[in-house]
């Protein structure tokens, strides 16, 4: 199966949110500003697309966006809860409706039982709610870190319908 390139999936966000004078923000861990860099990677994308955190450590994610750090020490930086706060969190502290959050362990140490390698949480803020879903994306730290970018863009146009 071809998947849509990142870049496609870009241009087609982009037309999408033109279109509803959305604005988006994202909240990145794990990645390290690649969603944000592929959404800037278009022409114009100031339109559409108003910031990105880049909330590699616990502190960042407490201090940039509000994650409560009992939050964090009590599920992991990796979890539901936390991609969550991620999200909602982008949004209250951006002026952008929209949000994509990604916490995840790209590898290659950090991996649990629990939480092997490639296991990457989502949060998708949007105006009726967040959404949360969990992936275990196969390969080296930049396939994980490439799946997760492709991820997060494509479910999220999958919520905007």
């Amino acid at each position: 199966m071809v998947t849509e390139s990142v870049n496609a999936q870009v241009a087609r966000l982009a037309e999408v949110l033109r279109a509803r004078g959305l604005m988006l923000a994202t909240a990145e861990s794990c990645t390290g500003g690649l969603i944000a860099g592929a959404c800037t990677d278009l022409a114009g994308s100031s339109d559409w697309f108003e910031r990105g955190f880049v909330s590699y450590s616990n502190a960042a994610k407490t201090e940039l966006l509000g994650v409560d750090a009992a939050l964090i020490v009590a599920h992991g930086a990796v979890s539901e809860p936390v991609a969550r706060a991620m999200a909602q969190g982008a949004v209250r502290h951006a002026h952008a409706q929209l949000a994509v959050a990604v916490t995840g362990v790209a590898g290659p140490g950090g991996g649990s039982a629990e939480k092997p390698v490639g296991t990457v949480w989502f949060g998708w803020a949007l105006p009726g709610g967040i959404h949360t879903e969990v992936q275990c994306f196969a390969g080296d730290r930049a396939a994980v870190r490439a799946a997760t970018v492709r991820h997060a863009l494509a479910r999220l146009l999958d919520l905007l319908g």
